[in-house]
């Protein structure tokens, strides 16, 4: 069973939902059957961040509120996300174009690595306050997960993977994503948002479920005569 994500390393509820969903996948009866596939989507593509902003005052002016309301959404959101175990803290995070943190992604999944890769760039970003625009940030940050510096710094600068990215958003487009995370079980059911656990392993169960019924059954016939001879130790 393939489920595919849409997300946004930059964006709080992109961590909450894998956190769920990954609470979702350990309820479902049949996680080891379960492929994930992360795919890119930038809330902001054009953002350029502004030295010396913070995330307050960066959300503030994303949002057209003051820089106080932009920290008391992050201070709600900090709440929510201490509910699935994630420390946010935003007072150090680095507000970041994610465009070269997609293409890590994707070098990522050219490795065998995509998960673990997602996993540690959102980790950067929220609890650890690193630099997710600056190259050799990503560069130490992959090599953490198995990945080689080199390879990183030479696919970034070349953009090897940029058109990836924009394919995955062209993607999006297609199917009518407009927020994240967006889930898209065997193309055939979507979930949007950070939703309950319960809720991903219902749906994961349901797929399930019909992927099993739709398979060929297999009968048994007793008494061919041009058959092998069968017994309950095997057969002939």
């Amino acid at each position: 069973m393939k489920v595919e994500i849409w997300s946004d390393v930059v964006c709080p509820f992109c961590y909450i939902g894998k956190r769920r969903f990954e609470d979702g996948l350990r309820q479902f009866g049949h996680p080891e059957a379960v492929e994930v596939v992360w795919r890119s989507f930038e809330l902001t593509p054009d953002f350029q961040p502004v030295p010396g902003q913070n995330i307050h005052e960066s959300l503030a002016a994303k949002k057209g509120v003051s820089p106080a309301e932009g920290r008391r959404m992050s201070d709600h959101m900090a709440g929510i996300a201490q509910e699935v175990g994630l420390a946010y803290d935003f007072e150090h995070t680095v507000p970041a174009n994610t465009f070269l943190a997609h293409q890590l992604v994707h070098l990522g999944a050219h490795h065998g690595r995509q998960d673990a890769t997602k996993e540690r760039l959102m980790a950067a970003y929220y609890t650890e306050g690193r630099d997710l625009n600056a190259v050799e940030t990503l560069a130490a940050l992959g090599t953490e997960v198995g990945l080689d510096a080199d390879e990183i710094r030479q696919a970034l600068a070349a953009g090897t993977y940029a058109e990836a990215v924009r394919y995955d958003e062209y993607q999006a487009q297609q199917i009518g994503v407009r927020g994240v995370p967006f889930f898209v079980f065997e193309d055939k059911y979507a979930v949007s948002g950070a939703q309950p656990a319960e809720l991903f392993a219902e749906v994961l169960g349901k797929v399930w479920d019909e992927a099993q019924a739709a398979k060929p059954q297999l009968v048994a016939v007793a008494g061919q005569a041009d058959g092998p001879a069968c017994g309950p130790d095997g057969c002939d």
